[in-house]
């Protein structure tokens, strides 16, 4: 364990200094970020699926081979670039850097398949039914959620599967505690630099709260009988460690939930290049 915690503290190092040679690089444009996705997932012998809800259509990315498992993990993603600047919306939420992507395709054992939120590689402001609400106070409504629910149906019925194992990195953290609050079939729940209590995550920051979102700390009584585990980085200054805590433990104690803070990851670094050792024997 201690060998691994090394080779995270240097990954993160490197990674801190790569951030800090591009920051004056500019926003990777749309074309750069669908090419970011489309070149992990053929790397990877994964191809690309969009699935049709009654609200919005939804990419999901899937292993071109699979065998028939009864459990599928599904990993969620962020909530992408949702702004440009702090005073500036983003016309479409496509990520420039997809970590559940990458976390998805760095599983460990069995089945799993990635599904991208609302909006996002369908064209942003100009994908059927989506405005801006969607990825900022509305990143977590009722129909996001309800969107993504039908999406992983469809998916878990193509991949004969009746169990779940979700995933969800940022606030796909969040969509991953509401879709596991309404269904009776996901076994365990992981969250990455989760955003698990909007409305405190708000008010930390002073930023606007996300008054057309569901808020996934309303729902800990509902998952109390899942096993789960949050995932946090002890720099990570945009979902901090305090959050996930709060979540885990101030309910009550009956939660089968575990927080696991790694102390050199931040937000974004660097959870994809050492996850399969991190959930290996979990997922």
């Amino acid at each position: 364990m201690n060998k691994l915690l090394k080779q995270l503290k240097l990954v993160a190092m490197l990674w801190t200094c790569a951030l800090l040679l591009s920051s004056c690089v500019s926003v990777p444009s749309l074309q750069q970020r669908h090419l970011t996705a489309d070149e992990l997932v053929a790397y990877n012998q994964w191809e690309a699926k969009t699935i049709t809800t009654p609200q919005f259509d939804l990419v999901t990315y899937q292993p071109v081979h699979h065998s028939k498992e009864a459990v599928l993990t599904v990993y969620i993603e962020g909530d992408g670039l949702a702004w440009i600047t702090k005073k500036t919306i983003s016309a479409d939420p496509t990520p420039i850097n997809p970590i559940g992507l990458k976390l998805a395709l760095n599983h460990p054992q069995g089945n799993a398949v990635y599904l991208a939120r609302p909006c996002q590689y369908t064209g942003g402001t100009v994908a059927r039914n989506c405005t801006k609400h969607d990825w900022t106070d509305g990143r977590f409504s009722a129909q996001s959620i309800e969107s993504s629910n039908q999406a992983i149906n469809t998916i878990k019925a193509k991949f004969g599967a009746n169990q779940l194992q979700l995933v969800g990195y940022s606030g796909g953290g969040a969509i991953a505690v509401l879709l596991a609050a309404k269904r009776n079939d996901v076994i365990k729940l992981v969250t990455v630099a989760g955003n698990l209590d909007h409305k405190a995550w708000t008010e930390h920051h002073n930023i606007s709260p996300l008054s057309s979102s569901l808020n996934p700390v309303d729902y800990w009584s509902q998952l109390t009988q899942i096993e789960q585990r949050h995932f946090v980085g002890g720099k990570d200054t945009i979902t901090p460690a305090f959050l996930a805590q709060q979540f885990v433990t101030g309910p009550g104690l009956q939660s089968k939930a575990e927080l696991i803070i790694v102390p050199e990851f931040n937000h974004h670094c660097c959870w994809d290049l050492s996850w399969s050792e991190m959930v290996a024997g979990f997922l």
